[in-house]
């Protein structure tokens, strides 16, 4: 029999162990044989129910968090699109045979995400391992004094673990808080560069730590002249948005004095040198000249800026690349190249969290940016930056941090 002639629901019946779909409002849309017997529920009266109208919460216990730490679990999933796998948790259930009548039950449950064609998180594959009758058989079992003992330090010790792994998430997501305000406070904020029009953009990553990281930043030159960078710290979170504005004020600061963007690169280099986090650092810096028509370019180890002409022509700036920052132990000078461009184009600078996906080779993302601004060619600043993060960013969000600045020419 091949895979196109195979029974998957009735696979899914058969499946040994307690296994249940839910959609995302947490309503049963299936479960397997074993599900309904060992529950004692049949299919009607599981699918279509909210899973805690079907099993609610003991009344009156005390100790009662099973149905708290379930629905946390699950909305985990639908959140991160991850598995989670629950501590051994006590849910004891009503007799369908004696209303009002209860029984003692274990549990070890999985929850893990389905996801649909868009990507993002459809269903809930609930599999529930029933250890009560493990637990119970050992009391009986020999020294059943001790056996009780350790039946109730492995209860605690799970309820201990469970309880970390909550305090864990919630420092976590303080410290995510912190670190978006950190990045916020860092970052310059829109403004006008002389008389030119230029938009940016900064969209953290969706779930985690997966933040500040990025960075980028407009300069204003002697001259019809402005500088633009953007720029990587490897690593998330607290530590990455620490070291991110070290670099990109030092960066800022040499490019004020420095001749040309390798220029200031080399400086940001040999300093980078001496930060704690700043090894491989990937930086891309532009030098604009409106009265020559001209951008000069350096980039360490970055995805190489873009330049869409009025016709919908993009031509990638990749000539002067080098590595990334602290890569060669000894320090050499990097390179910088000049293109012409012609009035009515628009530079482009973004990281990778625009262009990057897991399992695909970089240039399949240059080509669908390249693609895309084509498309937007004649398109204001503030709407192609817009456009540029809504039709290359995932749907479910981006899994690492963006930094995108769009400049009129």
């Amino acid at each position: 029999m091949d895979a196109e002639h195979i029974d998957y629901a009735a696979v899914f019946h058969s499946l040994p162990g307690m296994v249940a779909l839910l959609d995302r409002d947490l309503v049963y849309v299936d479960a397997n044989d074993d599900f309904t017997r060992l529950t004692g529920r049949s299919r009607e009266q599981l699918i279509g129910r909210y899973i805690f109208d079907v099993f609610p919460e003991r009344p009156g216990e005390q100790a009662a968090a099973g149905m708290r730490e379930t629905r946390a679990s699950m909305l985990r999933v639908l959140t991160t699109g991850e598995r989670d796998t629950m501590a051994l948790l006590r849910y004891d259930i009503e007799d369908p045979g004696r209303p009002g009548q209860w029984r003692e039950h274990f549990w070890s449950p999985v929850n893990a995400p389905v996801t649909g064609p868009d990507g993002r998180v459809a269903m809930i594959v609930h599999r529930v391992e029933e250890v009560t009758q493990l637990i119970h058989a050992r009391s009986v079992a020999g020294d059943s004094d001790r056996t009780r003992v350790l039946e109730a330090e492995l209860y605690t010790r799970s309820r201990e673990l469970q309880e970390a792994n909550e305090n864990l998430r919630e420092a976590q997501a303080k410290d995510r808080r912190v670190a978006l305000a950190l990045q916020e406070a860092m970052l310059p904020s829109p403004k006008p560069v002389g008389h030119h029009r230029a938009a940016v953009r900064y969209r953290p990553a969706v779930g985690g730590l997966r933040v500040c990281g990025d960075w980028y930043d407009l300069v204003d030159l002697p001259g019809d002249r402005i500088a633009v960078a953007v720029g990587d710290v490897v690593g998330h979170g607290l530590a990455a948005a620490c070291v991110m504005g070290q670099l990109r004020s030092a960066l800022s600061a040499a490019t004020l004095v420095a001749d040309g963007p390798a220029q200031a690169l080399e400086a940001l280099g040999l300093y980078a040198r001496s930060v704690d986090g700043a090894e491989s650092t990937t930086a891309a810096t532009t030098f604009i000249d409106w009265q020559d028509h001209t951008v000069t370019y350096s980039i360490a180890g970055h995805p190489p800026p873009v330049l869409l002409a009025p016709d919908g022509t993009t031509t990638f700036l990749d000539r002067a690349t080098d590595p990334p920052l602290g890569a060669r132990p000894e320090h050499v000078p990097r390179p910088e190249d000049t293109v012409d461009f012609t009035e009515g184009s628009t530079l482009v600078l973004y990281t990778d969290g625009l262009i990057e996906r897991r399992c695909e080779d970089l240039d399949v993302g240059l080509a669908r940016l390249a693609r895309c601004l084509a498309g937007l060619r004649g398109a204001d600043p503030e709407r192609m930056a817009d456009a540029l993060l809504e039709g290359l960013l995932a749907d479910g969000g981006n899994t690492d941090d963006t930094a995108l600045v769009v400049v009129r020419l």
